[in-house]
C-alpha cells in the first residue's frame, strides 16, 4: 500500500482500526486496544451546512398567529450549547457560538451553526461526526440562550432596538413588572407604549426563517382584539431578531380615550398650556388627552379675555419640523384630528386673547405712561407749594 503523508487524530477505542484516507477506508484488526484514525480537519474555512431553503417568504395574509406560536428557536451568536457524547465521553464539551456564527467543536474544528434550528444542527453534526467516529451518538442541547434583541418601529413613543429579558419594568400606564418569556406587548410596553396615531389593527411582526440566508416571514396582528376581547393569539412570544412595526392610523380611533387607560398607552404626557387660561404652565396629563381636556385641566379659559375661536396647537414633529394649527373651543366635540385632536408629549396649547382683551390691554399700555406723567406732575406741584 502506498504511504500517504498526512496528520491524524486518535478518536477512541474500538475493536479494530479504521484508517480513512481521502478516497478509501482500510480496516486493520488488532488484538487489544486499537484506534480510529482520521485526517486532520482544515481550520482555514469553517464547515458550512448545505441546507435546502425551500420555504419562501409568504405574504402577510398567508400566515396565521397559530404558525407564529409553532416557530422554533434559531441558533445564533451568543448561544451556549452542551455537546454530550454517550460513548466517547471525553469529547463532551460546552460549545459557544461566536460572533461570526461559527463554533469550535472537538475533532471537527470550526463549524457554522448560526441560522439552524437545534434539530438541524443535530443532524448536521451527526453527518460530520459520522466521518470521524464509528458511532457518533451525542445529545445537543441549549445551556444558555443569547440575549433577545428586537427592533420596534412606527407609532411607539421610543423607536429602536431593545434587549428583552424575563424581567422588565413597564413604562406605560400600567406600571407593572413584566415577567416570563417576552411577548409582543412586552416589547411595546418597554418602548414606552403607543402614540395617539397608532393603528392597533395593523401591527406587523417580521421574523426570520431558519437557514444560512436571511429569509423572513411577516404577519399582521390586531391588538384591539387582544385589548377588548382577550385574544392572546394576537400576543405571540418573541424571537431574537424580530421586528415589530406599529402602523399609523389615518384618523384617531374612537377608542383613543379607552386605550389611554390600557397597558399599551404611555404613562403620561407633558404639555404646555399658555395664554388666557386660569392656570397657565406645564401640565402632566394622561396619554391621549384631548385639546379641550388640556384647557380644562389648566383651569379653563378666562371668560372675557379668552378667544374661544382662536386656540392654537404648536407641535414639534419627530423630524424636527414644527406645525401650528388653529382650533376653536367647542365642548360638544369628540376626539378628532380636525376639531379636538389628542395631544402628544411636548405639545403647546395657546389660548389667544379676545378682541375685548386686546383693546383693554392696548388702552392700558397707552394709559399707564400718561398716568405716570400725571402722577409725577402732581408730586412736583405738591413739593413746589411747600416751598
Amino acid at each position: 500500500m502506498r504511504a500517504v503523508k498526512r496528520s491524524f487524530y486518535f478518536q477512541g477505542f474500538t475493536d479494530h482500526i479504521l484508517i480513512r484516507t481521502s478516497s478509501s477506508f482500510t480496516l486493520l484488526f488488532a488484538a487489544g486496544l486499537v484506534f480510529s484514525i482520521s485526517p486532520s480537519p482544515s481550520i482555514a474555512e469553517p464547515l458550512i451546512p448545505q441546507i435546502s431553503q425551500t420555504v419562501q417568504s409568504p405574504s402577510p395574509s398567508d400566515i396565521t398567529q397559530d404558525l407564529l406560536q409553532e416557530d422554533v428557536y434559531i441558533l445564533g451568536p451568543g448561544d451556549s450549547l452542551s455537546l454530550r457524547f454517550l460513548i466517547e465521553t471525553t469529547l463532551t464539551s460546552q460549545v459557544d457560538i461566536l460572533n461570526d456564527g461559527t463554533a469550535s467543536l472537538p475533532l471537527l474544528g470550526t463549524v457554522r451553526l448560526s441560522g439552524l434550528t437545534l434539530s438541524q444542527a443535530t443532524l448536521w453534526l451527526q453527518s460530520l461526526y459520522s466521518r470521524q467516529l464509528l458511532r457518533p451518538e451525542f445529545q445537543l442541547s441549549i445551556v444558555r440562550a443569547r440575549p433577545l434583541r428586537v427592533a420596534i418601529v412606527g407609532e411607539v413613543e421610543r423607536q429602536g432596538v431593545y434587549t428583552m429579558t424575563t424581567t422588565e419594568a413597564s413604562k406605560t400606564e400600567a406600571a407593572v413588572t413584566i415577567s416570563g418569556l417576552p411577548t409582543l406587548v412586552d416589547a411595546i410596553q418597554k418602548a414606552g407604549g403607543i402614540t395617539d396615531q397608532a393603528d392597533l389593527t395593523q401591527v406587523v411582526l417580521q421574523r426570520r426563517l431558519p437557514g444560512d440566508r436571511p429569509i423572513f416571514k411577516r404577519t399582521r396582528l390586531n391588538l384591539l382584539n387582544l385589548v377588548f376581547e382577550g385574544d392572546l393569539q394576537q400576543n405571540p412570544l418573541l424571537f431574537d431578531g424580530d421586528t415589530i412595526r406599529v402602523m399609523k392610523a389615518a384618523e384617531p380611533t374612537e377608542l383613543a380615550t379607552e386605550l389611554s387607560s390600557t397597558t399599551l398607552a404611555p404613562s403620561s404626557i407633558t404639555v404646555n398650556v399658555v395664554g388666557e387660561v386660569k392656570g397657565a404652565g406645564r401640565i402632566i396629563l394622561p396619554a391621549n388627552t384631548s385639546l379641550l381636556q388640556a384647557i380644562l385641566a389648566a383651569g379653563g379659559p378666562i371668560r372675557w379675555r379668552a378667544n374661544s375661536d382662536d386656540v392654537e396647537l404648536v407641535r414639534i414633529n419627530r423630524n424636527g419640523t414644527v406645525t401650528r394649527e388653529k382650533f376653536r373651543i367647542d365642548y360638544s366635540q369628540g376626539v378628532s384630528n380636525a376639531k379636538n385632536p389628542p395631544l402628544r408629549d411636548r405639545d403647546t396649547v395657546i389660548v389667544n386673547r379676545s378682541p375685548l382683551a386686546q383693546t383693554s390691554d392696548a388702552l392700558g399700555a397707552f394709559a399707564n405712561p400718561i398716568g405716570s406723567v400725571v402722577n409725577l406732575w402732581a408730586l412736583y406741584d405738591i413739593i413746589d407749594r411747600r416751598r
